[in-house]
């Protein structure tokens, strides 16, 4: 039986550029955190960056996808980090692996909770003083029509993401303070969804009359027709985020 193509040309399971990848690496390791947590982690292609520039950091990535674990744990092999990356398969729910000096979450503030506030509290709670935030978070660039929801995601509402601007509110209301703000540019944007699907296409262009091509083509042609719809629409924010520090037995300093 073919065996369907799984995302080989992804580096990153979003967009986010090599240019990019390199200047939050540089910001996020300035402060040399000693502990880095990626919720969501997936491969953990970030965190294993990050790990390596700093040689006394440990990094514990933490998801439920056995497939992405299995390939972090393998590059992680590949690059002699074995010792300092481990990649745990559970829940972020309620996680107890905090606090650490350096927390990621990209993409995945659902992991923690459902809405994005409490979100944004949890990583107040799992981050430590003095250390940093990388939150990626989507948000929207201009709302949204009702035409253009009914052709995104499955139940796609206004409601699913803030604007920008909220978004740093949020931020700023949960104890941070915002060190840094950069969105994903729409270059980044289409390499990632072309990347997402390219294998996929390529193997339905060489299999048109395997038993899954249907099923796969009908999978394949609505992600598309989804992300030309938010192109343009759905932006992700790169927050780089400063925890503000807890008087000792009070409150938070404002």
């Amino acid at each position: 039986m073919t065996a369907l193509p799984r995302h080989t040309r992804l580096t990153f399971h979003g967009p986010l550029s090599e240019p990019r990848a390199a200047q939050l690496v540089a910001r996020l390791t300035r402060h040399t955190p000693k502990t880095v947590l990626d919720i969501g982690c997936g491969r953990g292609e970030l965190m294993l960056r990050i790990l390596e520039a700093t040689p006394e950091a440990q990094g514990i990535g933490i998801d439920l996808d056995t497939d992405a674990l299995a390939r972090g744990r393998k590059a992680a092999e590949q690059r002699g980090l074995t010792a300092r990356a481990r990649f745990v398969e559970e829940s972020a729910t309620g996680t107890t692996r905090g606090p650490a000096d350096l927390v990621l979450c990209v993409g995945a503030s659902q992991a923690l909770a459902g809405r994005l506030p409490e979100a944004l509290a949890e990583l107040r709670r799992l981050v430590s003083d003095g250390g940093r935030v990388l939150l990626g978070e989507g948000f929207w660039q201009r709302p949204p029509t009702e035409t253009e929801l009914s052709r995104m995601w499955p139940d796609a509402a206004a409601t699913d993401h803030h604007d920008l601007a909220t978004l740093i509110d949020l931020a700023i209301e949960a104890g941070f303070r915002p060190e840094w703000t950069e969105t994903a540019s729409l270059d980044e944007w289409e390499e990632f969804e072309s990347a997402y699907q390219a294998d996929t296409e390529v193997w339905l262009a060489e299999h048109p009359g395997h038993s899954l091509a249907a099923e796969t083509q009908e999978r394949v042609d609505r992600h598309r027709a989804a992300w030309l719809t938010y192109r343009g629409v759905l932006g992700l924010a790169y927050l780089t985020l400063v925890p503000v520090a807890r008087e000792a037995g009070g409150p938070m300093s404002q």
